[in-house]
């Protein structure tokens, strides 16, 4: 708490880790600090698409170049965080084919590979989707893990000097002399730094009020459903203007379909999830993109909030623009010593990072450049997972790549959730590189939890591990576990998702 740094960034979302990694390898000391645990935000509770970029070319053309670019970075420095579904945008009778020709058009004036395919040759490469379509176009969309994103660029950050503070709210930010000169945490500690980045979502704004800074922000609800299995292999889009769940992403063992877009009250925005409502409306277009959605297992469903940015909030919020805001708050508001980095994507957020981190820099009078586009993320080095790997390290490479060399799998390789293969190595790792406090932590990190049982029958194995890591009791994170788990099932209870709440329930009887 005495130290003093170059540059704090509030919030351990995806923009917030991207950018103290980016300050990092410049030689900038830093702290990121976070409420909660990284990616327990925004970053954490999307659909998983690593944008081509062909969804914003007919609206946004600056926004679909950003995606683009980023894109085919990520596939580089990345490559452990993504997997290259490639995509589909599939025309529907109703949508008719003009959209889709000039989706092509503004595709490929953006630089977007955009490839138009015959229906038969789209339904041979994906049986699944709805056998009307009219027209198909090929993307180079993309799958990507957020938390192994979120993980890896932390972990970048702190090997080259970064500091992590979690579970550590900002109460306000401390000014003297009209300039912010840090922030005072909600334990009275005052930590001091020369510039403080507000990378926090949708929280920004509040942050902002604290220095006397007004950003108009709008919240737009995200909800979103998990299938318990991959119904495509592709990313599949409806080629049409966008609308409510038009997506559907594969990932890992489960396909996640999204998004719907409803503006909310910014108060809510700490205690957000999908409602019955939202759950039907989704299902109901989502069979328009594959029918098979109808009868598809539902694990769960979740939502987020998007931080959008405008000067009037009005509508759903999709004709927002989804647009990376930089805010010099010394140019634009007289208050020195303070930044704000907002809006955009997941797929864009090393490019925001650069940006903020430019900007930084100015302000401190530093050259270094950056980096983050050329230099591999931790795990991304090149191993991948071979035939030749023991079994209960297979799935550990895949989340981790070459990070398995840090794990200790002759003392720890038993495992402990079958259904993602994850072992006490595993959590023990967890545990000393990304302080995990919880299983829901815990998940975040090594995806305990989200498989096919949702933990029915590893969660007490788990929160054993977990506890001799930590030295506390089980039952008290199991219960929390259930709790969270229970949020996600409570739209969707109906069906197979009922019995298995019922058998979870009584499974975990005592614990509840």
């Amino acid at each position: 708490m005495q130290k003093e740094y170059d540059v704090i960034i509030i919030g351990g979302g995806i923009t917030g880790a991207a950018t103290l990694r980016d300050c990092a390898l410049r030689g900038l000391s830093c702290l990121l600090v976070e409420r909660g645990d990284i990616c327990d935000g925004a970053s954490g509770r999307n659909h998983g698409l690593l944008h081509s970029g062909a969804r914003y070319a007919v609206t946004d053309r600056e926004g679909a170049e950003e995606c683009i670019r980023e894109n085919r970075i990520l596939r580089r420095i990345a490559s452990n965080c993504v997997e290259p579904t490639e995509g589909l945008f599939i025309s529907l009778p109703e949508d008719g084919l003009d959209y889709q020709a000039n989706f092509i058009e503004k595709c490929r004036e953006a630089g977007i590979e955009a490839e138009p395919i015959e229906p038969a040759e789209a339904l041979r490469m994906e049986p699944a989707i709805n056998p009307r379509i009219i027209g198909a176009v090929k993307v180079p969309d993309a799958a990507v893990d957020p938390f192994r994103l979120v993980d890896a660029n932390i972990l970048d950050a702190r090997r080259h000097g970064a500091d992590i503070l979690k579970f550590t709210a900002v109460a306000s930010l401390v000014k003297e002399n009209g300039r912010v000169v840090g922030v005072r945490t909600s334990r009275g500690d005052v930590i001091r730094a020369k510039e403080v980045v507000l990378a926090a979502g949708i929280w920004t704004a509040g942050l902002a009020r604290e220095a006397g800074v007004n950003i108009g922000m709008m919240p737009s609800k995200g909800s979103l459903i998990i299938f318990g299995h991959r119904v495509a292999n592709h990313v599949i889009n409806r080629c049409r203007k966008p609308a409510n769940a038009d997506i559907l992403v594969p990932g890992d063992v489960v396909s996640v379909l999204g998004t719907t877009s409803d503006k909310v009250p910014i108060e809510s925005c700490d205690d957000m999830h999908a409602t019955p409502q939202e759950v039907e409306l989704l299902l109901r277009e989502g069979e328009q993109l594959v029918p098979s959605l109808a009868h598809t297992r539902i694990i769960r469903a979740y939502a987020g909030v998007r931080p959008l940015v405008v000067a009037e909030p009005a509508g759903d919020g999709r004709n927002v623009s989804r647009g990376i805001v930089l805010l010099d708050h010394e140019t634009r508001d007289g208050v020195p010593g303070l930044i704000t980095i907002t809006g955009g994507k997941l797929t864009t957020a090393r490019l925001m990072a650069e940006m903020a981190t430019d900007l930084v820099c100015r302000k401190l009078g530093s050259t270094a450049r950056c980096e983050t586009a050329t230099r591999c993320l931790p795990g991304s080095e090149g191993r991948k997972p071979g035939f030749m790997d023991p079994f209960n390290i297979r799935a550990a490479i895949g989340r981790h790549g070459e990070e398995v060399s840090r794990m200790d799998f002759d003392n720890g390789g038993e495992i402990v959730c079958e259904c993602e293969h994850v072992t006490r190595a595993e959590i023990e790792y967890a545990v000393k590189e990304f302080g995990v406090r919880n299983v829901s932590d815990l998940r975040r990190h090594t995806r305990i939890g989200m498989g096919t049982c949702q933990g029915s029958f590893c969660i007490k194995k788990v929160a054993k591990v977990l506890a001799g890591e930590l030295g506390v009791v089980p039952e008290g994170l199991v219960h929390d576990y259930l709790q969270e788990r229970w949020k996600g099932m409570t739209p969707v209870l109906w069906g197979d998702t009922l019995r298995e709440a019922e058998y979870m329930q009584k499974v975990n009887r005592d614990e509840i």
